[in-house]
């Protein structure tokens, strides 16, 4: 039989909710796997289930949270409005459409996917997740891939200020300008690609640190993103995985290791910079 897990803490948000650390982030899972993997996650622990419209997979997510054993205010979800749906009517439809594959009662968090500066209406999608909190079919609203001129400009218009900004976030690209901004707006930093889609796993200076804590280069980077207090969302094809990624919670990084970590920064990015979108 399997070791228990320490499960992963709640984070409280701003608004009052609170909000699982390490949660199961589901980009490129197909549809077809997802339903039993989000079963998977749940049984091993999971709290925390991160989704999107432009995955393709909510309606799997929502048939895996409604036949959960376990009570549905447990489990967190997460979703986002796709950037082609940017906009103050669009962004309602495209919820209603979400919320119509979820077939849940409300949604936990409702995320603006990516600003897309270029069209210059992620303002206008800020105010209708703003009117679905109001209307409380939302609990938190956040955004996602938003620099901090991204946040100053939606909080100046509307004098909301989103929850949690998601952003691609691992050793190679810490992101720490934009932590230090999250933090002192009571802001939760939520790191997508938080292994780097995997390519940082490779790195010697990982597989030492693995080896000095008896853990996994996975391990590492992901307890890496617990010490700074990062929500964490890594993805997996399999319980097994599932499991390491989340068995995270019972050991701890030294400042010799984090300054070690610290060396690997080169700003290189897996996914695009929201300014060029």
């Amino acid at each position: 039989m399997s070791q228990p897990i320490t499960p992963a803490p709640r984070l409280s948000l701003e608004d009052g909710a609170t909000i699982p650390q390490l949660g199961y982030g589901l980009y490129r899972v197909p549809p077809s796997d997802t339903a039993r993997l989000c079963r998977d996650a749940i049984d091993i622990g999971y709290r925390h289930l991160d989704t999107a419209a432009f995955y393709g997979n909510e309606e799997a997510v929502g048939e895996a949270v409604r036949d959960a054993p376990v009570p549905r205010e447990e489990l967190f979800v997460t979703s986002k409005v796709w950037k082609d749906d940017n906009g103050y009517d669009t962004t309602l439809r495209a919820f209603e459409r979400s919320m119509a594959l979820l077939a849940l009662d409300r949604l936990d968090l409702y995320l603006i996917h990516w600003p897309v500066p270029s069209t210059d209406r992620y303002v206008d999608t800020w105010r209708a997740l703003i009117r679905l909190q109001q209307e409380g079919r939302v609990r938190s609203i956040g955004v996602a891939n938003f620099h901090a001129h991204h946040i100053e400009r939606i909080v100046a218009e509307t004098g909301v200020t989103p929850v949690v900004n998601q952003v691609e976030l691992h050793p190679w690209l810490p992101q720490t300008e934009l932590r230090e901004f999250d933090e002192r707006h009571d802001i939760r930093t939520e790191a997508w690609s938080p292994l780097a889609r995997g390519r940082i796993l490779g790195t010697p200076l990982l597989d030492d640190l693995a080896d000095k804590h008896g853990r996994t280069p996975a391990q590492i980077v992901l307890r890496w993103h617990v010490e700074f207090g990062n929500i964490v969302i890594p993805k997996a094809s399999s319980p097994e995985r599932l499991r390491e990624n989340l068995d995270v919670f019972d050991f701890a990084l030294d400042a010799d290791d984090l300054a070690a970590i610290a060396s690997l920064e080169t700003g290189e990015r897996t996914g695009r910079d929201p300014d060029l979108d």
